[in-house]
């Protein structure tokens, strides 16, 4: 499954979702819908709700045999709903799949990508940090927390932000290094850093494997810095 932040700036952003959903109202019909909110907003469910759940569960379970397995189908549902700016299904999906395995740091990778999609970065963060608290080493999350750190740069011109996003890149890559997500993402934040030798490492090694998530443009703006 492919990652859905897209760095600031230098890449496409899905600002237009907020367009197309409003923040605000979204957060007024969390009130009172619970579905809206990561883990049910852990609030106390009817005797009714739970009815609903118990047999949701039977019904998983008899499709895909566990709940692990259960819970990365609601969480593929999941990302397939917001690729399609379905953000209430997703999130519905990502709950489903909290419900199924309170253990999935994946869900929280879904929480996550909600919330960057609001373009609310600090509340993002929250969310990949639950799922980085049960898998420290899951690369999907290093990469997408990177990449709000990368964001961060862009909107405050911190380097501490830019250099904490190339630290999680870092990791992400060790754990996965033909991760080519990881691999182009890396290289525009060393091109943020205007650190050509890295720049064009890691694009080229993402070029090599296909270079899908690289956009056009990018080659020439990295060929153009580094000629300088």
């Amino acid at each position: 499954m492919k990652s859905f932040l897209l760095l600031p700036a230098l890449l496409i952003s899905f600002s237009s979702f907020a367009q197309q959903f409003n923040y605000t109202q979204w957060k007024e019909e969390a009130k009172t819908e619970i579905n809206l909110i990561p883990e049910y907003g852990n609030v106390a469910k009817t005797k009714g709700q739970l009815a609903e759940d118990d047999t949701f569960i039977k019904l998983c379970l008899k499709e895909d045999g566990t709940y692990r397995k259960a819970s990365e189908h609601m969480v593929q549902l999941g990302f397939k709903y917001l690729y399609q700016s379905d953000i209430k299904t997703a999130m519905r999906r990502f709950n489903q799949a909290w419900l199924l395995d309170h253990q999935n740091e994946n869900v929280y990778w879904g929480f996550g990508a909600i919330y960057f999609s609001f373009n609310d970065y600090d509340e993002a963060l929250k969310q990949l940090d639950k799922g980085l608290a049960i898998n420290p080493n899951s690369s999907n999350i290093l990469t997408d927390k990177a990449t709000i750190y990368t964001g961060y740069f862009v909107i405050k011109h911190d380097k501490n932000d830019l250099n904490n996003a190339i630290n999680l890149f870092t990791k992400s890559y060790k754990m996965d290094p033909v991760n080519q997500n990881t691999l182009f993402k890396l290289s525009v934040a060393y091109f943020y850093k205007q650190d050509c030798v890295n720049a064009l490492k890691y694009y080229n090694e993402c070029d090599k494997l296909g270079g899908q998530p690289i956009p056009p443009g990018y080659a020439d703006a990295l060929k153009k810095q580094c000629e300088k």
